[in-house]
């Protein structure tokens, strides 16, 4: 009785991944001891690395700052652990505050960098004007520009905007318009939408379609990766921006937390300072654990551009 042969699936007739280490040698109990040893160390090494300041400061929150003073690296040694920390922190240092305004900040700039890179994009790529080569490299000149060098001219503009005359210092439209102009987030989604398929664009045009429905029915249900990638990483850029917000948000009261901290660390003792420093990290660590894969999609994305 004849058999049939089984076809072989793709994963079996896959080649194996080649490595430095031929299978001959990764066999021998030296080899696999002194590979566990170095895979181990590097891990060892990695979790010090990430995790120890991470630790560190979690403990440094609820000691004492006699503690903290005596033998920083050793925790408890008194004992005592303040769990009022925490608290001095979010009611006198006014932590939640300062929390709530970076968050809407951060939320303002990330909308208003979504809307201009991507209608940017769309223009560039997907409509093509006779001006869009111009406007493409002007976008792009911009990315050889030290953001130092236009501090001073982006911060009279912010003063006293032309034509309108009126001034947007202390107010949100001040960190949301700049952070808007953001010539690598065009890049990125510009190198996205090139390789959504024409035709997409082309059926829709015959069948009547325009730009606007183009934009709003093709392109951005397409583009959700990458406008998720960008989101994340102008929340990350807005969080711990501290140098602009402090230039034009005068009002310690509409201050992000980036900025307010150091003017805490003048009026608190170390050991709530440890404790605010805790508080603002929060936030930022449960964004990365929840959307890790995104900021390593948009890692990737970022080296992509600027190799």
């Amino acid at each position: 009785m004849s058999t049939v042969a089984r076809p072989r699936r793709l994963a079996d007739a896959a080649p194996a991944p080649r490595t430095n280490i031929s299978d001959s040698d990764r066999r021998r109990p030296v080899v696999r001891v002194t590979l566990a040893i170095v895979q181990t160390l590097v891990l060892v090494a990695l979790l010090v690395a990430g995790l120890g300041p991470l630790v560190w400061l979690a403990l440094a929150a609820v000691s004492p700052t006699q503690d903290l003073i005596r033998e920083p690296f050793a925790f408890f040694t008194s004992g005592v652990v303040q769990w009022e920390n925490i608290g001095i922190a979010w009611e006198r240092g006014r932590i939640g505050h300062y929390l709530l305004n970076t968050a809407v900040l951060a939320l303002g700039a990330t909308v208003a960098t979504l809307i201009v890179s991507t209608t940017a994009a769309f223009v560039i790529t997907v409509l093509r004007p006779k001006w869009g080569k111009l406007l493409s490299g002007a976008i792009l000149a911009t990315l050889f520009v030290p953001g130092i060098v236009a501090l001073v001219p982006l911060y009279l503009t912010v003063q006293k905007l032309p034509v309108l005359g009126v001034s947007l210092l202390n107010t949100p439209w001040a960190i949301w318009l700049p952070a808007a102009a953001t010539a690598f987030n065009v890049l990125i989604i510009a190198r996205f939408l090139e390789s959504i398929p024409a035709d997409l664009y082309d059926a829709a045009r015959i069948d009547g379609a325009g730009a606007l429905r183009i934009l709003w029915s093709i392109v951005l249900p397409l583009s959700k990766p990458i406008l998720g990638v960008v989101a994340l990483l102008s929340v990350v850029a807005s969080w711990k921006d501290y140098l602009w917000p402090l230039l034009v948000l005068p009002d310690p009261d509409l201050q992000p937390v980036s900025v307010a901290l150091p003017r805490l660390a003048a009026q608190t003792e170390l050991s709530v300072q440890m404790a605010a420093l805790f508080l603002s990290l929060i936030i930022p660590v449960v964004l990365f654990l929840v959307f890790q894969r995104q900021f390593l999609r948009g890692a990737s994305m970022a080296g992509g551009v600027k190799g």
